[in-house]
This record gives C-alpha cells, sequence and structure tokens, in this order.
C-alpha cells in the first residue's frame, strides 16, 4: 500500500534527528499507552501486519502530527471496532456494555509481564519450496505495489540488486494482514546507493530483507 508511512527516501523532511534522547517513554502517558494495548485480550484475526496495514490507513496529517503511541490506540481502537471487540461508542464511554465471550477478561500486570518474557513469538517456517535466487543473484524488484500492506518501500521498487544472503522461509507480511498464514522464501539484498539515487557519487550498500515476491530476475 502507497501512504504517507512509507517515507524511505522522501524529499522534504530535513534530516534524520540522530541526537533523541535514549529512553523508552518520553513521558508518562507513552507508558501507559503501551501497557494498555499489550495487556489486550487480541482477537484471533489480529496479526502484526494487520496492525500495520490499519496504522497505514491513518489520514496523512495525523500520521505526521499525532505521536507515536497515540498512533498505536487510533489504530486498536480500529481493529477493535473491525473485528467486533467493542463498539464505537463503548470505545468513547470507556465501558463495555456487552462484552466479548470469547476473549475472557484482560490479564494483570503480572500475568502479562510473564507472558511477554515467555512470548518467543517467531515468524520463521519449516522450508517449503527451494528459493528461486541464491547469494550472488541479480535481482529487480517489483515496480508497483498493491492497494493492501506490503513491505516493499517505493524507493526500492523497479531497481536492481544483488542478493546477499537466503534467509530462510518466512511468513509473508502482505498475506498476514489479510489473515492468510503464508510463507515463502526471504532475501537480503545489496542496492548500490548510486543505483537507487543517481548523481549522488556514493559507494554505499543499501541492504534489505526481501521477500521472494517482490523480485525478479534481472
Amino acid at each position: 500500500m502507497d501512504g504517507i508511512h512509507d517515507l524511505g527516501g522522501r524529499q522534504g523532511f530535513g534530516k534524520v534527528d540522530t541526537g533523541e534522547p535514549e529512553e523508552a517513554f518520553h513521558s508518562d502517558w507513552e507508558a501507559r499507552a503501551y501497557g494498555i494495548v499489550r495487556a489486550m485480550r487480541k482477537a484471533p484475526d489480529w496479526t502484526i501486519d494487520k496492525f500495520r496495514f490499519t496504522r497505514e490507513q491513518i489520514e496523512p496529517a495525523d500520521y505526521l502530527t499525532r505521536p507515536y503511541y497515540d498512533q498505536w490506540l487510533q489504530s486498536y481502537a480500529a481493529l477493535m471496532v473491525g473485528s467486533g471487540v467493542a463498539s464505537v461508542e463503548e470505545i468513547a464511554g470507556g465501558h463495555t456494555q456487552t462484552g466479548t465471550a470469547d476473549l475472557g477478561p484482560p490479564p494483570g500486570p503480572d500475568s502479562v509481564a510473564a507472558e511477554q518474557s515467555r512470548a518467543g513469538v517467531t515468524f520463521d517456517r519449516p522450508e517449503g519450496s527451494a528459493p528461486a535466487f541464491s547469494a550472488g543473484s541479480s535481482v529487480q524488484t517489483k515496480p508497483h505495489a498493491h492497494g493492501g500492506h506490503t513491505r516493499l518501500p517505493s524507493y526500492i521498487r523497479g531497481h536492481t540488486g544483488t542478493v546477499s544472503h537466503v534467509r530462510g522461509t518466512f511468513v509473508f507480511p502482505d498475506d498476514s494482514a489479510k489473515g492468510v498464514d503464508h510463507s515463502e522464501p526471504l532475501y537480503t539484498v545489496a542496492f548500490k546507493a548510486s543505483e537507487l539515487w543517481p548523481g549522488e557519487g556514493c559507494t554505499h550498500l543499501v541492504h534489505l530483507d526481501l521477500w521472494e515476491s517482490y523480485l525478479d530476475a534481472a
């Protein structure tokens, strides 16, 4: 999906601020917002990719001006309504009216901490079909995205690079956002900076992890 969230390589936003303090939260409300979403019972159809796709649909002006964890709360509210976990009226009022029987009550702080420490969520999957490319293969990224969630940045589309590593088989985020558990080979691909931004005279390489569906043989 093309949207305001895909800022890689865009001009006009100035230099990246690398002097921001290394702290988990900039204020107490951010920590509280993080705790709220981590303590939520997740609906069966929620995945990290569905969350990302939901967040990507925030209006551009909101996306660029709302604080990061405020976007989280906005996205989780939309997920709750979309999955039938809560109504707009319940979210606005701050109280449940009917409850969702299949989710159960929210966990307490101690159980949340214990669950987080043993979660061990992984996205790698058993090897399926043989990878189409190998280290050293010359590949070209697809020139266009689609209307759903994708991890193929716009600034890399239609460019040629070289596979540096074959990483194995991982959940494909484009399908995961739709609730489909599909996996495919994942590669690290190296692109010359001069290939992405002609005229810069830069000899650096840009490395991206890209799924097989994003690539064609060059």
